[in-house]
């Protein structure tokens, strides 16, 4: 498909003939002129040498017309140019069918406890976090997936996307406390919720991550369950975290590792919101837990599969400048043709 970038440049078309219009000279001046210039040579023959100094026939002589046709042609050409001509050519890209999936894990200062071992060492909650949910992630080839975090407030770190490998890569560059030390896991279900019904019913699904506990933020966890079953998205809850009234967390400053009591699991609220939004509950210590989610999401219909065509400009602009340098080329050959129209009277 033929397109003009920026066809508003067409304007500049009647910019010759608006200069000859209204600034011409009056023709009895322009005859003054040359009678001045007829009676100021004074030679005894004229005739003798005119044809001393005459180094064409002129018998076939540059048409004054001509000549103006080409200066107009070459500025039409410019114009042209200027206006950016290009060839769109279509290009479609096909989608397969799959999940609308959003991620909302907790980047509270809690992530930091160390409740967990892995080869007789201890781990974070942080840690664990990022295991589970990148195994998860990896696992997802042609699904939609996108990542909000949440600590004392919710961002929507990567929108939904078929690129699992960046999504993965924010993943793992996440600190605790990087949205601040509370937990606002209401304010980030609601975030997820209304960056998800802006897809199609049937494959929205919104996986929550987190130690359990709200500490912050404006919406309840319950209240964003509804608002998520009312939408039609089910949410999937992992759970992070033991029950141990005492464990070792960084300090406020991050610094140094202090014991800290309170930062108990709380698994009700979870399960709670997984049964409104019919999601289900898993403990991110079950090594089958990833399994089950698999499963479960399988069974949920697919988004539809989408193509979507666009047009890649290629750019035309070099055949009328080309042309436009073929016409300053041929004006320069025969510049006679400017010299003649000055003789006759007038100026073309």
């Amino acid at each position: 498909m033929f397109e003009f970038h920026w066809p508003w440049m067409a304007l500049l078309l009647v910019l010759p003939l608006l200069i000859r219009l209204f600034w011409s000279r009056p023709a009895g001046e322009q005859h003054r002129s040359v009678e001045g210039m007829q009676t100021t040579l004074l030679h005894p023959s004229l005739s003798h040498l005119s044809e001393a100094f005459e180094t064409r026939s002129p018998k076939k002589p540059f048409s004054r017309r001509l000549h103006t046709w080409l200066l107009y042609l070459l500025w039409a050409l410019l114009v042209t140019g200027l206006m950016r001509p290009q060839w769109l050519e279509p290009h479609t890209e096909n989608r397969t069918a799959g999940y609308d999936l959003m991620l909302a894990v907790d980047t509270s200062r809690s992530m930091t406890a160390l409740d967990f071992t892995l080869d007789d060492k201890q781990v974070s909650r942080m840690q664990v976090v990022k295991g589970v949910v990148s195994k998860f992630i990896q696992a997802r080839r042609g699904d939609r997936v996108g990542l909000v975090i949440f600590g004392s407030k919710a961002f929507v770190l990567s929108p939904l996307t078929f690129d699992i490998n960046a999504v993965d890569k924010l993943l793992n560059e996440l600190v605790p406390a990087i949205a601040g030390p509370a937990t606002a896991m209401g304010d980030a279900m609601g975030l997820g919720v209304k960056k998800l019904r802006e897809r199609p019913e049937g494959s929205r699904v919104l996986i929550l991550v987190t130690d359990g506990k709200n500490e912050g933020g404006v919406i309840p966890p319950l209240k964003a369950a509804e608002l998520a079953d009312r939408e039609g998205i089910r949410i999937y809850t992992i759970g992070v975290g033991s029950n141990e009234k005492r464990v070792k967390i960084l300090d406020p400053e991050m610094r140094h590792y202090i014991w800290a009591e309170g930062l108990g699991f709380d698994e009700e609220t979870l399960k709670e919101i997984a049964q409104t939004t019919g999601g289900a509950y898993f403990r991110a210590t079950d090594t089958e837990a990833l399994e089950k989610i698999y499963q479960r999401i399988d069974e949920l219909e697919k988004t539809e599969a989408e193509a979507r065509t666009v047009f890649i400009p290629r750019p035309l602009y070099q055949w009328p400048l080309s042309l436009a340098l073929l016409c300053l080329l041929v004006l320069g050959l025969y510049p006679e043709g400017r010299q003649r129209s000055l003789r006759g009277g007038g100026y073309a």
